[in-house]
Parts: C-alpha cells; structure tokens; sequence
C-alpha cells in the first residue's frame, strides 16, 4: 500500500510542477479565505455595534470598544490588501511606484476608515428601505438580524469600496462568502444607490458592470445580467442601467450594457427583456405569454 501511496504523492508534485495552480510556493502568499470571512464579521460589529454581541454593550465602553475594533481590524486588513497588492504587482497589472505596497495597503485602509461612516450612513437608508418596503417586518433590529438581502447589501457596499479602489481578489472574495450565505450573487463592481432593498432575495444576481439608482426593489430570482459572456467584451459596459424607483419583482431577467429601464417603472415576474423600457412603464407577462408593456 505505501508503494502505491508513494507513487500518488509522486504523480501530484508531478501535476503541480505541471498545471501550476500552487498558492505562490516559494513566494507572497495570497490572501487567506478564513482571515477575509474574519474580517467581514468584524466589520459588521464595527458598523452594527451589539447586534453582534454576546452579551450587552454598555455606551460608556462604546468608544473604546470602537477603538479596539478599528486598530485590530485595521492590521488585519493591512496584511491582506498588501497580499493582494503583491499579487497584482506579480502580474504585472499594478505598482506600487515609489512606495512600498505595505505603504499603498495602509493608504488604502486608512480611506476605508475614513469612508466607514459614509457607509454607514448609506446602509441606514438600505435598512429603511426594507423597513418600509416590507409590511412583514417588525422593526429595524429584525432587518439587521435575519434579512438575507440586507446583509448582501451591507457586503456589497463594502466589497465595493475595495473594488473601486483597484484592490484584486479581496472584494471578489467577500462577495462570493455572502454568496455562499445567503443565496444573493452581487458582483462588487456593480454600482448601487442609495435605499436599495432586496426581497426574499435567493437566486438574484447583478452582474459587474450594472447600475442601479436610488430606491430600486428587487424580489428573489431576479437576474441582472449580460447578453454575451465573451471575454473580448471584458472592459465593456455589459449588464443594464436600471433608473431611480424602480420595482422587479420574482424571476425578471434584464440583460445587456445598453439596456436601461426607466425610472419609476414596474418589471412584473418571469418577464425576459433585453431592450430598453421607458419610465413610467409597466412591463408584464400576459396569460397568453406575451409581454405587455402599459404606461402609467
């Protein structure tokens, strides 16, 4: 039997020397998968401060709990965004130019902090949003709690952050955890506005290159997503716009970058459009399959 193992062990250091596919061996390192999910969860105490506590928290220990949150965060994050930097270094997609990338993954975090309460106060609308939105929920502290949309929506606005600022894999890697979480796939490229609220929310998807504007509603199974899935269209424009007030409900498919659905329109469910709609437009499926669409 050890003979057998033996060869086995050969004929896999045998495929990595071959394929490749090894973490950097012999080199940087890549940023960690479990670190990633650490911080996340940080990052939701340090924005929602005792929804994640296990006991009490009394606000005379509040600024320094906050303290301790931000400086413990903060070198966790350093460490992987500079992984990360490394790795864009090694493909030669980014440098760091005169400075160091320890230096670039400090400017980067401390603009993250920085930027913390903006974000916060952006998810504050989003939590509202589902409060109104939602004749099922009872309180905000249920929407922070237990809705799945929500908590995409609070990963997304940070993953976007890193994404925007060039930062590789990292943003990627805290959407697919959510992904994986809560059944809600939201690329962090995509661009969100203010008061975004998704429904239910399993099996939506936004794809990279999506826009979305101020006080838009999605319900579950809605796809936003691209009419071709060819490399060549990578640095393209390929999901669509969708304007302010707008509402779509379960199993709507919206695709293609040129594709803009006007503010204050209506998608019913189940519809597939690949065109634009004016807005002020309600788009449905009517009972003998054809899709309607009524101004109103």
């Amino acid at each position: 039997m050890m003979n057998r193992l033996d060869r086995s062990i050969g004929a896999l250091v045998d495929s990595y020397r071959f394929h490749g596919l090894v973490n950097h061996s012999g080199g940087d390192n890549l940023p960690s998968q479990a670190a990633i999910q650490d911080i996340l969860s940080g990052l939701n105490e340090l924005l929602f401060p005792g929804f994640r506590e296990y006991s009490s928290l009394g606000h005379d220990t509040l600024q320094l709990l906050t303290a301790e949150r931000v400086h413990h965060l903060a070198r966790e994050l350093i460490e992987e965004v500079e992984k990360s930097v490394g790795f864009s270094v090694r493909k030669g997609t980014f440098s760091c130019g005169n400075r160091s990338c320890h230096a670039v993954a400090e400017l980067v975090v401390e603009n993250f902090f920085e930027e913390a309460p903006a974000i916060r106060s952006a998810l504050a609308m989003d939590m509202d949003a589902a409060f109104r939105g939602d004749p099922a929920a009872k309180s905000a502290e249920e929407v922070i709690l237990s809705y799945p949309g929500f908590e995409a929506i609070v990963t997304h606005r940070l993953a976007h952050f890193f994404w925007s600022r060039d930062v590789p894999l990292i943003p990627r890697m805290m959407s697919e955890l959510c992904h994986s979480r809560t059944g809600i796939d939201i690329h962090p490229g995509a661009t969100i506005g203010d008061a975004f609220f998704i429904d239910h929310g399993t099996g939506v998807v936004i794809g990279e290159t999506t826009v979305i504007g101020k006080n838009v509603k999605l319900y579950q199974g809605v796809t936003l997503g691209a009419l071709s899935v060819r490399k060549e269209q990578a640095d393209r424009k390929r999901h669509p716009t969708i304007e302010d007030d707008v509402t779509i409900y379960s199993g709507a498919t919206i695709l293609g970058g040129e594709t803009v659905i006007g503010r204050g329109s209506i998608i019913g469910g189940n519809v597939w459009i690949t065109e634009s709609v004016p807005p002020d437009t309600t788009v449905y499926v009517s009972p003998g399959d054809q899709v309607v669409q009524t101004r109103h």
